[in-house]
């Protein structure tokens, strides 16, 4: 991370939210939070591993969070502005990626996803300004992914959800510029956590390690700004393949395997327990 002496006095005793807490992105961002003097609360709908990673880092504030429930992310912010404070950012990380063809998707599966990954990121928007806005103050970080950018086969509705993650963070951006609260997104590549747990991401780009997306928002956190990608190579491509015929951008999407790294290159064994809790079925 770029300029640690400078981030961390930025980033000390703010009080920040992150959900989808307990693993992963949302675990490796509120430790390097924790570790700069962050007041750092962490929520998750598995309560037991929350507890256990609140504990483990020290923190203060931590517990079962489902962010689909007005009145579960409600009374988790309220919790946490009693306890630590009033909230400067809102990290909206919670969110889920089960694999599949469009037609074997139950409705079930893409109702959880949506609701989850979208109306999740809406909600915890919506309770964050309500708080913010009259305090003339604020931050709401949004996890997006590359996925919000382009297209692939076998995460269809997971890719919905994060195009639809960008066009809310943006909109409301411009909706809430004048009044102090600044709205940013983080677009992840691959990250080799559970998420892709069985898939072997794309050819000849390295997968990014959570704590890279962590150092991403720690900066953000820091210096807001509208959206950063990560990695940057990764990044560039799909920021690029904007401007390419759309011929010669999905014949690049092919030669890096991208037809079939979430369809016939899964291994279902491998990914079968991150499925399980993904779909709800545990």
């Amino acid at each position: 991370m770029a300029d640690t002496a400078s981030i961390g006095l930025k980033v000390r005793d703010k009080v920040i939210v992150i959900t989808g807490g307990a693993r992963g992105i949302g675990l490796a961002t509120a430790t390097a939070l924790h570790n700069l003097g962050a007041k750092v609360a962490i929520g998750d709908i598995d309560e037991v591993r929350v507890k256990e990673s609140g504990a483990a880092l020290g923190l203060d504030v931590y517990g079962k969070l489902d962010v689909t429930d007005r009145d579960s992310f409600a009374g988790f912010l309220d919790q946490v502005e009693r306890q630590l404070g009033p909230i400067d950012v809102l990290v909206n990380n919670a969110g889920i990626m089960p694999l599949g063809r469009v037609a074997d998707e139950t409705d079930a599966v893409t109702r959880r996803v949506l609701d989850i990954n979208v109306y999740g990121v809406i909600l915890g928007s919506k309770l964050a300004l309500e708080r913010m806005v009259p305090r003339g103050s604020g931050h709401v970080i949004n996890v997006a992914s590359l996925a919000g950018e382009s297209y692939i086969p076998g995460a269809a509705t997971y890719c919905a959800s994060k195009h639809a993650v960008v066009g809310f963070t943006d909109t409301a951006r411009l909706e809430y510029r004048t009044t102090g609260v600044k709205f940013s997104m983080v677009l992840p590549t691959f990250v080799n956590t559970e998420l892709i747990a069985g898939t072997s991401g794309a050819k000849g780009f390295k997968n990014a390690e959570p704590a890279d997306i962590a150092n991403a928002i720690v900066e953000l956190v820091a210096r807001p700004k509208p959206r950063v990608r990560v990695t940057k190579a990764m990044g560039a491509l799909v920021a690029s393949a904007k401007f390419m015929p759309r011929s010669l951008a999905e014949g690049i999407n092919r030669a890096m395997g991208g037809e079939h790294v979430f369809t016939d290159d899964v291994d279902a064994e491998k990914r079968r327990a991150y499925e399980a809790r993904a779909r709800g079925e545990e």
